[in-house]
């Protein structure tokens, strides 16, 4: 699986933490496809959000992996592209059922709140977890027919 990962300075060394340790995931290979910020100095969010969203819908990844300091800055200027659902998560169980009842595409994270570990729990639980379908995808076809 390709997985778009970006971040403002923020979240580089969570990202980098990620990048190192997480190749597998529930038996699937895992290739990053790296968009920024390349170093620790200051930078602003909407630029990698905007690289990971455009890959992303253009069908070049599977998935995007959002960071930022409270993770609510990605989460908002992700969540400005149709067929985005960025989801900012704080714990495995909520990362799961981002998965399984709303179809995330995106995980947006909160470094500053985080540690690297947690964000790589946070992305197995993610990634481990179906979607439902059924009566869930009848809710996201609502937000398609309304945006």
């Amino acid at each position: 699986m390709n997985i778009v990962i970006g971040t403002d300075h923020r979240g580089y060394e969570h990202k980098e933490y990620i990048k190192r340790g997480m190749h597998t995931c529930a038996g699937m290979q895992l290739e990053w496809t790296d968009v920024g910020a390349f170093n620790a100095q200051r930078s602003d969010y909407p630029e990698f959000a905007h690289k990971a969203c455009t890959l992303l819908l253009q069908g070049n990844v599977e998935r995007a992996v959002l960071l930022c300091g409270s993770g609510v800055g990605m989460a908002i200027a992700a969540n400005r592209y149709k067929g985005i659902y960025a989801a900012l998560v704080w714990n495995e169980d909520v990362a799961a059922l981002s998965a399984q009842d709303d179809n995330a595409n995106v995980l947006v994270l909160p470094a500053d709140f985080i540690t690297p570990e947690q964000a790589v729990a946070f992305i197995t639980a993610w990634l481990s977890t179906p979607f439902k379908g059924g009566r869930y995808q009848k809710r996201i076809d609502q937000l398609e027919k309304e945006s």
